[in-house]
């Protein structure tokens, strides 16, 4: 989709969200819109960038109304992690042993499924979105993204897991050691959002816990499809 510029109803519709929530939030100035003839506008990349740098704080609610928005005629597996993880993208011994290396690590791992095209156009971007604020999260987590969509970098969107046992610092808002690492690379707007609000659905679990417990990717892996398994049939 191009970007542009969304009324309130539209925007409202595009991320599942209230549109009263909507207009409450822009006049209290927490959405990046513009006032224009007396009605709200709001810039569709702005708005990417605000909800990734604002999905973690976001209500529970409104982050599982977004994850279904992006989907298409409630189709499951075009958001599915689980089937965008391959096995060879699972590393639970990263080699990184500082927060510049993460991002490369991430990114070879992620040439072990032979679907990246352009791996030095991910790391950038993936460097570019962490200049403008870390994507660790509370917990231990962080889910490393570009700030937009690279329809051209891989051949289709991809996942990656990286464990680093010991932690890192990683900038993470509760000061925490930084251990799970989960990179997405989509192709478009509806996937980039679509994936990253499931992610934070299934690792607001117990999920994190088990993922420090397995000691193969294949047990990664299983726990990653049981937490999605158990998502999607809460979710209905």
């Amino acid at each position: 989709m191009p970007f542009g510029n969304l009324s309130i109803e539209e925007l409202s519709r595009h991320i599942g969200m209230d549109a009263r929530i909507v207009r409450k939030w822009a006049d209290k100035g927490v959405l990046p819109g513009q006032l224009v003839g007396g009605h709200w506008r709001f810039n569709r990349a702005e708005m990417l960038e605000w909800l990734q740098q604002q999905m973690h704080g976001l209500d529970e609610e409104h982050v599982r109304n977004l994850e279904r928005a992006m989907r298409s005629h409630e189709c499951d597996d075009e958001l599915a992690i689980s089937v965008r993880l391959a096995l060879e993208a699972i590393e639970l011994n990263l080699a990184a042993r500082s927060r510049s290396s993460v991002l490369k690590e991430l990114v070879r791992v992620a040439e072990r499924t032979e679907l990246v095209y352009d791996s030095g156009e991910i790391t950038a971007a993936l460097e570019q979105r962490e200049a403008l604020g870390s994507t660790a999260l509370p917990k231990g987590i962080a889910f490393p993204h570009p700030r937009r969509p690279l329809p051209y970098a891989t051949a289709e969107p991809l996942v990656c897991l990286g464990r680093i046992p010991a932690g890192l610092p990683f900038g993470a808002p509760d000061g925490r050691l930084t251990d799970l690492f989960v990179l997405i690379v989509a192709q478009d707007e509806r996937q980039h959002l679509g994936l990253l609000a499931r992610l934070g659905m299934i690792f607001n679990t117990s999920l994190p816990d088990r993922l420090r417990m397995v000691e193969s990717a294949a047990e990664a892996l299983e726990a990653v499809r049981e937490a999605e398994m158990a998502f999607v049939a809460g979710r209905r």
